[in-house]
């Protein structure tokens, strides 16, 4: 195996990914636009299930940033655990307490961790894709320094 290979993912792999987070998404959009109870309850599902995305993708990207060596600060690390820990019980404890269908709780269950799964899914896609760039981008400026 080339250890310089640049890695590149499939197409298919991508639309799948693509796809899975299209659907996730539209799952707890309908899951939340359909949301019995009272309009707190509603609002604040909403709210928690954006958190959740936006935390899932920071936690993904701090991962990612410092796997080969901390590039960040030990309390940014902290604000980024803690966001996502905090989305993620804040939004559990809304959805535990409403007094829906357990059925629908569920359903927006299923719905909620589908959708944060493939979130660190393509966030993860996104990013080999970045690098595979950039890779591409130093390989050809080495070949053509090279042929000079």
């Amino acid at each position: 195996m080339n250890r310089n290979a640049i890695h590149h993912d499939t197409k298919a792999w991508k639309a799948q990914v693509w796809i899975s987070f299209g659907v996730a998404a539209c799952l707890a959009a309908i899951g939340l636009a359909w949301l019995p109870g009272q309009d707190l309850d509603r609002a604040f599902m909403f709210m928690g299930y954006g958190f959740c995305l936006s935390a899932a993708f920071m936690v993904a990207k701090y991962v990612r940033d410092n796997q080969g060596q901390r590039v960040d600060t030990p309390m940014w690390g902290a604000v980024v655990w803690g966001g996502f820990a905090l989305a993620m019980a804040l939004t559990g404890w809304g959805l535990w307490r409403m007094e829906i269908n357990p059925t629908y709780k569920a359903f927006l269950g299923v719905a909620w961790m589908f959708l944060i799964s493939s979130v660190f899914t393509l966030a993860k896609t996104l990013r080999d894709a970045h690098e595979a760039r950039i890779a591409q981008i130093r390989a050809e400026a080495r070949h053509h320094g090279h042929e000079q």
